[in-house]
């Protein structure tokens, strides 16, 4: 038990992302009705954030809107209350394709401000995009999920928050692991919380680590007072031997540890509460 206890843990939950498949992991959802259904599991196991990709029917990453507003639309309705988080990233879209859906209003998007290497590309980034998608999570008021997959982005989201350019309260998210970006280190790792703390005190923040490292990463966020992030968009695997068979699989590891430091699992209302969202509007009947 330690001296956290007490303090809630918000549980995200990355459903699908845009590179895992079916011949990785039949598990993987990729449909707007297996996403759904998935992610009703993963909130009845401890997640208060849904992470949304999607995807075409060949199971490759889109950004079409229409298909962002039908999950939308049925996230509210099977798990209301949920909080629903549309990804901007690069590998489903080109230039300002990656946030054709925000006028959809989610009540988060997940940004990232800064460029990086990802096992066979180069993640783009450029200034000029970064300051629109934030533009336009102001104009429709949504709070960014800033992605740090370097130091030196957790730093420009500090900048950017302090000149008014991003909505809402600071939410930072590390994530370790991604080869040729930043490994999962826990000296690396205790140096971002550090940095948060000292840097942008108050602010909240959460860790993802890939693959393997997605639970190690999970433990040592829970345990230092931060959030954290599962599911199969990062991680197939339970282990080295066993697919992992849901997303709520994959969450309620990550619930169990709260438990182990004795950390209650927050509920959507504690977590808009933390993020400083807006309540959720109650479905329409």
């Amino acid at each position: 038990m330690s001296d956290l206890s007490g303090n809630p843990c918000i549980l995200c939950c990355a459903i699908t992302g845009s590179v895992p498949r079916k011949s990785d992991n039949p598990a993987v959802p990729i449909s707007i009705t297996e996403q759904v259904e998935s992610s009703h599991a993963a909130v009845e196991a401890g997640a208060s954030i849904i992470h949304a990709h999607v995807r075409n029917d060949d199971e490759t990453p889109s950004s079409d809107p229409e298909k962002f507003a039908r999950l939308k639309q049925e996230l509210n309705r099977i798990c209301p209350g949920v909080i629903v988080q549309f990804s901007t990233g690069g590998r489903s879209g080109a230039g300002r394709e990656r946030g054709g859906m925000l006028s959809l209003r989610p009540d988060m998007a997940s940004l990232s401000v800064g460029s990086n290497n990802f096992p066979t590309r180069v993640y783009e980034n450029p200034p000029d995009l970064v300051a629109w998608l934030a533009s336009e999570m102001v104009k429709y008021q949504i709070v960014p999920e800033v992605e740090g997959f370097d130091l030196s982005h957790i730093l420009q989201a500090i900048r950017m928050h302090e000149a008014g350019a991003l909505y809402g309260r600071l939410y930072v998210q590390f994530v370790m692991g991604v080869k040729n970006a930043m490994p999962a280190d826990k000296a690396v790792f205790d140096f971002y919380v550090q940095t948060m703390r000292a840097r942008a005190p108050g602010a909240a923040w959460c860790a993802a680590g890939i693959g393997p490292n997605q639970i190690v990463v999970n433990e040592w966020a829970i345990a230092a007072g931060g959030h954290t992030r599962a599911g199969l968009e990062d991680n197939v695997r339970l282990d080295r031997k066993t697919l992992a068979p849901s997303n709520a699989a994959l969450i309620r590891r990550a619930a169990d540890l709260c438990e182990k430091y004795g950390r209650p699992v927050a509920s959507p209302e504690q977590a808009r509460r933390i993020l400083g969202l807006e309540e959720a509007l109650a479905p329409a009947p």
